[in-house]
């Protein structure tokens, strides 16, 4: 099994200055290795009929560019499991002062909300943060979600990650339906993958 990981927002609360109302992680489970070869593959060939470059990025993709990089995708076998997280029903004085907390909790409680789904999982996430926070991820999420889960972790650039691009592409489309701020075609890529029966949960934190 192979899981991708990636988040859309930011964890500031000051949204009057520009921090994210919300912000969303999501997972991109594939339990099949060669189903996730070949959708890399279609995203590398995706760069090219498209003229992407250097990687797909949600929030930098004209609409047709989104349009093609799913329809390019969704032939293939994967599962994405999401959190939203709504920043005014956050209340926790922990979470809304510290920065790498309130990241390590919501991508752990998305893990560990997983519906049973993870064992022995291969899990790559976006390269973002430094070593010391890397290191201090990695061992608080080994710690809190307990053996079986977890085969191995990676953090992965995603300029040179192809599925780390769907994981940017993915959580780009669901936040976008949650972002009220940008309602032009605000579930557009989120109902490509809806119909294709990508989604397996989206759950509201509360």
């Amino acid at each position: 099994m192979l899981v991708l990981i990636d988040e859309s927002g930011d964890p500031g609360f000051k949204v009057s200055k520009g921090s994210s109302p919300t912000f969303v992680v999501a997972m991109v489970i594939f339990d099949n290795f060669k189903q996730a070869e070949g959708a890399s593959a279609a995203i590398e060939k995706a760069k090219e009929t498209l003229r992407v470059k250097p990687e797909f990025k949600f929030n930098k993709c004209h609409h047709s560019v989104k349009d093609g990089f799913f329809q390019a995708v969704l032939p293939f076998n994967f599962t994405v499991r999401a959190l939203v997280v709504i920043k005014d029903k956050v209340y926790s004085p922990n979470l809304r002062s510290n920065t790498d907390g309130f990241y390590n909790f919501f991508v752990q409680s998305l893990m560990k909300h997983d519906n049973d789904s993870l064992q022995g999982a291969r899990i790559k996430i976006d390269g973002s943060g430094d070593r010391k926070f890397r290191k201090e991820l990695s061992t608080y999420l080994r710690g809190q979600l307990g053996e079986g889960k977890i085969q191995n972790l990676k953090f992965a650039d995603s300029r040179r990650d192809n599925l780390i691009q769907l994981a940017d592409m993915t959580v780009g489309a669901v936040a976008r339906s949650y972002n009220p701020a940008k309602r032009d075609h605000a579930d557009r890529w989120l109902d490509m993958l809806k119909e294709a029966k990508k989604i397996g949960d989206i759950w509201e934190f509360k």
